[in-house]
């Protein structure tokens, strides 16, 4: 019986990493699992009970305090474009993880090493049985170093904008490709610059430039290399 791998996909943002860790999931029968979820929840958490997003000490315990868990979305769900199905100490809040201001409050919350350092330990639990695809910006790094496959996702800083606008055009929202395009660099300088798990790729991660491919291409391309690895692990 073949080996079920874990698989860290990294890379920036708009390099398409989200939609084709969800499609590699799926084609290996693999279970998907959604980092930024995670910090979201607990971002909602401190939201709610009007923790001081300034306030590392108090961030931390909050952290320590809760419990998150992700299922598999409901048909329903995975059609309206969600990757899991989140649960805060029991509550779903797939939902309500998804507004703006929860949003900010987790790329926020993702500077603090202390409350990455309780969320990484939870992602790692959460991947220990292998037979998972997790993306993010420091999963084949920190989170999971002895993944028997890491991908670094890139695509070039034009194409990336021009994703990220497509996605802004789908949901209603007005916004110039000039604006997403400042977005992009500014996002990708704080990545790669932050003093906590910068974005850089792994020495052992397998460049994957999907500038010129679609998701399906560049699922295929992956799950290809996952099928070798499954045959050479085993």
């Amino acid at each position: 019986m073949p080996l079920r791998l874990t698989i860290a996909i990294d890379g920036p943002a708009g390099s398409g990493k989200s939609t084709v860790a969800r499609r590699v999931a799926a084609m290996l029968g693999y279970v998907y699992l959604d980092s930024g979820a995670m910090y979201r929840a607990v971002a909602l958490k401190a939201l709610e009970r009007k923790v001081p997003l300034e306030n590392e000490d108090q961030l931390e315990i909050l952290a320590r305090e809760t419990h998150i868990e992700l299922k598999p979305p409901a048909p329903e769900q995975e059609a309206a474009g969600m990757t899991n199905r989140v649960f805060l100490d029991g509550r779903e809040v797939t939902r309500e993880i998804r507004t703006d201001e929860v949003a900010q409050a987790a790329s926020r919350l993702a500077t603090i090493g202390s409350v990455r350092h309780v969320l990484v330990a939870e992602q790692q639990k959460a991947g220990a049985g292998g037979g998972i695809v997790m993306e993010g910006r420091d999963i084949g790094t920190v989170v999971f170093p002895n993944a028997e496959l890491k991908i670094f996702l890139e695509a070039s800083a034009v194409t990336r904008a021009q994703r990220r606008w497509m996605e802004h055009q789908e949901k209603g929202e007005k916004v110039t490709v000039a604006k997403v395009m400042e977005e992009v660099r500014e996002r990708d300088k704080r990545d790669r610059e932050r003093k906590v798990s910068p974005l850089v790729r792994a020495k052992d991660a397998v460049l994957v430039d999907n500038t010129a491919m679609g998701i399906e291409e560049t699922a295929r391309l992956i799950v290809l290399l996952a099928r070798e690895r499954e045959k050479t692990s085993a």
